[in-house]
C-alpha cells in the first residue's frame, strides 16, 4: 500500500535516476529531492547508495529541520543544505521551488573551483537565466568546522541575497571550490537546470579558449539577453506551444 509520501518519493526516484542518464555525476557523486511544501517535508537519495541500487522505497522523507520523518537509509549528507534552500528560498521568499539538486558535473565543478561565475556569452544562456551563474566565495573555516552542509546553504542564501539575485529567475548556483545547486518547480525540473547548467558551462569555457586565440570576446549584448529571457519567460512568452 502506497504511503503518504509515495507522490514525492517516486518524484524523487526518477529525478535521481536522470543524473547517471544526463552524465551529471560519477559514482554517488549526486543528489536531488523532491518537496512537498504543504507537509513540510521532502523526499532526498540515501547516502551513499550507487544509482542501479535505488528503489522508490529508498527515498528518505526528511522535514525542514533535517529530521528523518520516514525510511530506513541515512539521507545524502547533503541534506541540511537542501533543507535551508527550501526553508529561506520556497518558504519564506515564496519561490516556486519543489525540487532541488547538487552535482560534480565536470564543466560547473571547473568553474567553481576557479572561483568564477559563469560569464553570460549567449543566447542559449539567456535563454534560462539574465545574469551570470553566481559562484559563491569559499566557506569559511568557522563555517566549515560548525556545520558544513547546513553552512553551505547558508552561504547560498547570503550570497543570493546580498547580491539581490532572485531565487525564482536565478536558478542555479555554483558553491566556491565545491561544485553546483540547481533548482525548480519539481525535481525533474530541477534536474534540466542542472543539464543546462553543465552545457552552459562548457560553451563558456569553450568561448574563452577560443576567444583567447582570437583576440577577446565580450558577453552578449543586454538587449539580446532581455528579448531571448522574456521569450520563454516573460508576459508575453511565446516559445512552446500554448497551456490549455
Amino acid at each position: 500500500m502506497a504511503g503518504k509520501y509515495q507522490d514525492i518519493k517516486e518524484q524523487a526516484y526518477k529525478a535521481n535516476m536522470q543524473i547517471p542518464e544526463q552524465h551529471l555525476a560519477l559514482y554517488t557523486w549526486g543528489n536531488v529531492s523532491a518537496f512537498d511544501k504543504a507537509a513540510g517535508v521532502f523526499a532526498i537519495k540515501p547516502s551513499g547508495v550507487p544509482y542501479p541500487e535505488l528503489t522508490v522505497d529508498s527515498m528518505v522523507i526528511v522535514d525542514l529541520d533535517g529530521k528523518v520523518v520516514e525510511g530506513t537509509f541515512r539521507p545524502s549528507s547533503d541534506t541540511p543544505t537542501h533543507a535551508v534552500l527550501y526553508r529561506e528560498f520556497a518558504v519564506n521568499d515564496g519561490a516556486d521551488i519543489n525540487g532541488i539538486i547538487h552535482t560534480h558535473s565536470t564543466y560547473a565543478v571547473s568553474w567553481a573551483q576557479a572561483l568564477r561565475p559563469v560569464p553570460l556569452f549567449g543566447t542559449t544562456h539567456a535563454d534560462h537565466i539574465q545574469t551570470e551563474v553566481p559562484c559563491t566565495p569559499y566557506l569559511s573555516e568557522e563555517a566549515v568546522k560548525n556545520d558544513y552542509e547546513k553552512e553551505t546553504g547558508n552561504l547560498i542564501v547570503s550570497h543570493f541575497r546580498r547580491n539581490s539575485f532572485n531565487p525564482s529567475e536565478v536558478n542555479m548556483v555554483l558553491v566556491g571550490g565545491h561544485g553546483p545547486f540547481c533548482w525548480g518547480s519539481s525535481a525533474d525540473k530541477a534536474v534540466y537546470n542542472a543539464a543546462v547548467l553543465e552545457e552552459v558551462s562548457h560553451m563558456a569555457l569553450n568561448t574563452i579558449m577560443i576567444a583567447t586565440a582570437a583576440d577577446g570576446t565580450g558577453t552578449l549584448p543586454a538587449y539580446i539577453v532581455d528579448k531571448h529571457y522574456q521569450r520563454k519567460h516573460g508576459p508575453n512568452a511565446y516559445y512552446g506551444q500554448a497551456k490549455h
